[in-house]
């Protein structure tokens, strides 16, 4: 798929597909899904899916970024009453 996408156009699937030894069809085959699955396909619905799976992957990260920060400041209250008790035992 790379050499053909380096062509830029100039070499066609079977003249790179010789260079691989596949097939024209199956190099052809390979690049199409290539592009589905970087959401560069035909149809708009593997861009939205990606776009969705973006969104719903930003809302998470911040949802752990807010967690991280409550286990921090319980972290740290739990560090503080360990060294507490501890001068106390002494």
């Amino acid at each position: 798929m790379a050499l053909y996408r380096a062509a830029g156009g100039k070499r066609t699937y079977a003249a790179v597909a010789a260079d691989v030894g596949v097939t024209g069809e199956t190099l052809r085959s390979w690049v199409r899904q290539a592009d589905e699955l970087a959401g560069r396909g035909c149809g708009g619905e593997a861009v939205e899916g990606r776009d969705e799976e973006l969104a719903r992957l930003r809302a998470e990260i911040g949802r752990l970024r807010k967690a991280e920060r409550e286990w921090e400041l319980e972290r740290e209250i739990l560090r503080r009453a360990a060294a507490y008790f501890a001068r106390e035992v002494k």
